[in-house]
């Protein structure tokens, strides 16, 4: 049986923190993201931080992309997370390099929902 979904935790770096600390534009290049790799949006919601910083959240049919900004630093965390086999998160988190002017994106990918004891046994169980 394979995973329910794909998570990929991802984290750029170098990105200009006038691009980190608009919220607009981070809401208009999340939904594009979840648009471009073909997910379903359903709801969205976004924060500006006093004195900087953003966070929010596209829920999508698939799940969800979610990020926190730091500009003064140039760096955001993302989450993409799909489930199924319609929606790739890597094509997000490649729009989002692109679009966020990253210097570097360093991510992981997790499985979730993996039912295949071989494929997940390395994983701590508590």
């Amino acid at each position: 049986m394979s995973a329910l979904g794909r998570h990929i935790l991802a984290e750029f770096y170098g990105c200009p923190p006038e691009i980190l600390n608009d919220m607009r534009r981070i809401e208009r290049t999340m939904v594009d993201a979840a648009l471009e790799a073909g997910a379903e949006i359903r709801e969205v919601a976004f924060h500006k931080f006093s004195p900087q910083g953003v966070s929010g959240v596209v829920v999508i049919s698939e799940s969800h992309l979610a990020i926190h900004t730091w500009p003064e630093l140039g760096y955001a965390a993302v989450d993409v997370f799909t489930c199924g086999d319609t929606v790739d998160p890597w094509v997000s988190c490649n729009y989002l390099k692109q679009h966020f002017a990253a210097e570097r994106l360093t991510a992981q990918e997790i499985l979730r929902g993996n039912f295949d004891f071989e494929a997940s046994r390395k994983a701590v169980n508590f």
